[in-house]
């Protein structure tokens, strides 16, 4: 039987410190910019690779959110896609996982 507790807690904690790097991006991408052209060129640049982690953050939080969405309707550890168990090391590295390894590579 799975620990959820321990899942929720990992949870939770992902998502407080996701949160805290989408804040730390958005200030970025609000900091004034340069005036030289070269210097502007070089900060869009980095812009836009802030612009893609924070994108990457956003769909993490989404997965995370339905993941204790599934602890709460006690579908959590069960796969969306065929219904098996998923295993508790999947879980372990994964927990907001919502499909098990064979429906996985199948996706891929």
């Amino acid at each position: 039987m799975l620990d959820k507790s321990t899942y929720r807690e990992a949870l939770l904690q992902r998502l407080k410190l996701l949160d805290a790097r989408l804040h730390a991006i958005e200030a970025e991408l609000d900091a004034p910019k340069s005036r030289d052209w070269e210097e502007l060129a070089v900060e869009r640049e980095g812009d836009e690779v802030l612009e893609q982690l924070g994108h990457s953050g956003e769909l993490e939080i989404a997965r995370i959110r339905a993941a204790l969405g599934r602890l709460r309707d006690g579908s959590f550890g069960l796969c969306t896609s065929c219904g098996e168990q998923i295993a508790a090391d999947r879980l372990d590295i994964l927990p907001e996982t919502p499909v098990c390894r064979a429906c996985a590579a199948q996706m891929s």
